[in-house]
């Protein structure tokens, strides 16, 4: 991680050594072919992991992405350096505040703030606004969570929700074995080391705080089914173009949509897969790259109506074409209907809503003040989508879910791939 702006110059100087040392590696005759491609498949890695840094140090200055203020104790030196970044306090700032010099700032964040005092520990998060007591309210309204652990070695596995995870059978354990190994040993082989690293920070953009191990069980069940689907259905390489996009939103008038919809996303080289959320988690959707570079879209279908599914879906894919490629290494995970929102999840909203309504399409429709049935039903007609997109749009803008409870698609989605789902396991 970088912690100040010197780091993040120095960074930058050696991101540009390394793409010299790339072009120089790729340029390179070599009857070792192997050992060529060896390093440039390292140097690559390295390119990779410094800009993910930068990006996400930027992203942290400019107030861009926000996280929750109340995490559980393990993860707070982290995220005592991360608040202080986006607060827009340099090193310098925070010891002038605490009456340190600035070396002992640059020491304590480096090593973590191991060995620093709890008296530091806690007048530096009341001075930064991060309150662990508020890990205990669960009434708090959080407007998002950032996790990541420094190396898989941190996980702590006793942690997971093992014993949901038994009952819904992701694995079993023999008599007298050991529940919390048997933990470990699936998220290695269903997800891998690498989800819990730094290599994918996981972002949550929910209303409440949701439990991080329960966050991390559930992604690695999703990436474990996911790769089934890709071997099972010979899902082709994803392709950076949106421009399928009006096929999925015209696919919303098919009574059949849901199902026809994951059709096509596998076609163009995404993964979608239904999940139900565990405890502890308030998920509606996520976007996740998985190892074989394909994106993966998880959904839980917390509420089963048509209106949801189509945003959430709509959400994620956003996430996918306008974050997922750009070497941030973010996991997303969402919770429909949270209002306060950072740039990132406030631009994948607006291509939600864009793609399935273009805004100018949408300020000729006259159901937005109607609010009647009919109204909807003709705006839904001259558009080419589903009744429950104007519906669903219209509930939230009105912050009244009482009006137009016909049109939403209450039970229409789980049917089609919940259920294909249960069948096929």
């Amino acid at each position: 991680m970088i912690y100040s702006d010197k780091q993040y110059r120095i960074s930058n100087g050696e991101l540009t050594k390394l793409k010299d040392a790339l072009s120089v590696a790729q340029m390179r005759e070599t009857d070792q072919e192997w050992l060529k491609t060896a390093e440039i498949d390292a140097l690559k890695s390295q390119i990779e992991e410094i800009e993910a840094e930068l990006a996400h140090y930027d992203l942290l200055k400019a107030g861009q992405i926000t996280f929750a203020k109340s995490f559980a104790l393990e993860n707070l030196p982290s995220i005592l350096i991360q608040a202080r970044i986006a607060s827009g306090m340099s090193q310098t700032d925070l010891a002038k505040a605490l009456g340190l010099k600035p070396q002992q700032i640059q020491r304590d964040e480096a090593s973590n703030y191991m060995g620093a005092s709890l008296a530091k520990l806690i007048e530096i998060s009341r001075l930064l606004g991060v309150h662990i007591e508020e890990l205990f309210e669960t009434d708090q309204e959080m407007r998002g969570s950032l996790f990541s652990w420094k190396t898989v070695e941190d996980v702590v596995w006793r942690q997971f929700p093992f014993k949901d995870m038994i009952k819904r059978k992701w694995f079993t354990v023999p008599r007298g074995g050991d529940p919390i190994e048997k933990v470990r040993e699936y998220f290695l082989t269903a997800a891998g080391p690498q989800f819990a690293t730094a290599f994918h920070r996981k972002k949550m953009h929910s209303g409440t705080v949701p439990n991080e191990y329960a966050l991390l069980a559930w992604q690695a069940r999703v990436l474990d089914r996911a790769r089934e689907a890709i071997s099972r259905h010979g899902i082709p390489a994803f392709d950076l173009d949106d421009r399928w996009i009006k096929k999925l939103v015209a696919l919303t008038r098919r009574k059949d949509g849901p199902r026809r919809a994951r059709h096509l996303l596998a076609e163009k080289g995404i993964v979608l897969i239904t999940e139900e959320h565990l405890p502890g988690t308030y998920l509606d959707g996520a976007a996740m790259m998985g190892d074989t570079g394909r994106p993966i879209i998880g959904l839980t279908l917390r509420y089963d109506r048509l209106d949801n599914f189509w945003f959430v879906l709509f959400h994620e894919l956003g996430h996918v074409f306008l974050h997922l490629m750009d070497g941030l290494h973010y996991d997303f995970f969402d919770e429909e209907g949270t209002r306060e929102s950072d740039k990132v999840e406030t631009d994948a909203d607006r291509f939600a809503l864009d793609s399935l309504v273009p805004p100018d399409d949408w300020d000729k429709c006259l159901s937005r003040f109607a609010l009647s049935e009919e109204a909807v039903q003709i705006d839904a007609g001259t558009l080419g989508i589903d009744p429950s997109i104007i519906a669903g749009r219209i509930r939230k803008e009105q912050a009244d879910y009482t009006i137009l409870n016909s049109l939403v698609g209450q039970g229409a989605v789980r049917p089609q791939l919940v259920e294909v789902d249960n069948a096929v396991e």
